[in-house]
């Protein structure tokens, strides 16, 4: 027994002097430059890597589409996680189409929400083939490329990989065949003049995290006439029918708050997903639906304009 614990003591200290020795290293790169504006990256690697070729995370913040940074401090424990687990992490900067709006009107809304959200893919799409194009150089494996993103961030990668799903104008600036191999979207919705979106070939596995009181991004969907956002319950339904690999984390009575929460409440399950659907291609559906019975009911319906006074005021 004695020996066993000064075994197990020993392993302990050699991780704390490996993570201890272990440093995260940030370069900043422009990657682009449109409407005039300088579009940068944050790339982060671990010093502790070998120099075979590398996974990549492509972080997108949220903030609405009218605010936010690539290098937030809520962000940065999320991506110290993934350096240290072997990932290089790409943070990026992308135009905000909804700077300095102010409650919008419905129909007014429509509009700018399109012409913003196709802003921000495009933008994601540029980012992307920035790394492609560095990654001989950065030892980054292209077939092992995942989008994450935080609300607006969120909506950005959802409504890319749809893109890429369904052969958009934008997604042919990516080289032929391309696609990610995981998406991780933190309350993220796809945005859809046409209904509900279609799917004309599956995604990549999809990580889902969202509560079921968010009055931000909506949970199941928000819309006027079929035109509106549509979120991760009904996007994952649509998985479901499909028969395709998604791994869905929601809370019963929660709001917002999963656009950040996971980044340092649920590293763990990340990992998971990452090692088993992105790293070893497990064909499988996992839904966790949590319910905190010490936390409040909060309600769970709301209209699109619900959703717009959130966003933009009352």
């Amino acid at each position: 027994m004695i020996m066993k614990r000064v075994l197990s003591l020993i392993a302990a200290l050699a991780l704390f002097f490996t993570a201890a020795a272990q440093e995260i290293r940030k370069s900043t790169h422009l990657y682009a430059v449109k409407d005039g504006q300088e579009l940068y990256l944050d790339r982060y690697t671990s010093s502790d890597v070998s120099d075979a070729k590398r996974p990549c995370v492509i972080f997108v913040f949220g903030g609405g589409f009218s605010t936010g940074l690539r290098d937030a401090a809520k962000y940065l424990q999320y991506y110290d996680y993934l350096a240290r687990k072997g990932y290089d992490v790409v943070a990026i900067d992308y135009r905000l189409g909804m700077k300095g709006v102010t409650d919008p009107g419905i129909f007014s809304a429509i509009s700018q929400f399109k012409a913003t959200v196709n802003m921000a893919v495009e933008d994601l799409y540029s980012a992307t083939g920035f790394v492609l194009g560095h990654a001989a150089e950065w030892g980054i494996d292209t077939s092992r490329m995942v989008a994450s993103g935080s609300s607006a961030g969120a909506i950005t990668v959802l409504q890319a990989e749809n893109g890429i799903c369904n052969g958009s104008e934008a997604s042919k600036s990516l080289p032929a065949g391309f696609n990610y191999a995981g998406i991780i979207s933190f309350a993220g919705a796809i945005f859809s003049t046409d209904g509900k979106p279609e799917w004309h070939k599956a995604p990549a596995p999809i990580m889902f995290f969202h509560g079921t009181s968010d009055k931000n991004v909506p949970y199941d969907k928000a819309r006027v006439f079929g035109i509106g956002f549509y979120g991760s319950g009904l996007i994952a339904s649509q998985l479901r029918q499909m028969r395709t690999p998604y791994y869905f984390y929601s809370v019963e009575y929660e709001d917002h708050s999963l656009a950040e929460t996971p980044m340092t409440d649920n590293l763990e399950q990340i990992g998971e997903f990452l090692d088993n659907y992105v790293e070893d291609g497990l064909k499988q559906i996992t839904e966790v639906h949590i319910e905190n019975l010490n936390d409040p009911i909060r309600p769970t319906d709301f209209s699109i304009f619900d959703y717009l006074g959130s966003n933009y005021g009352e």
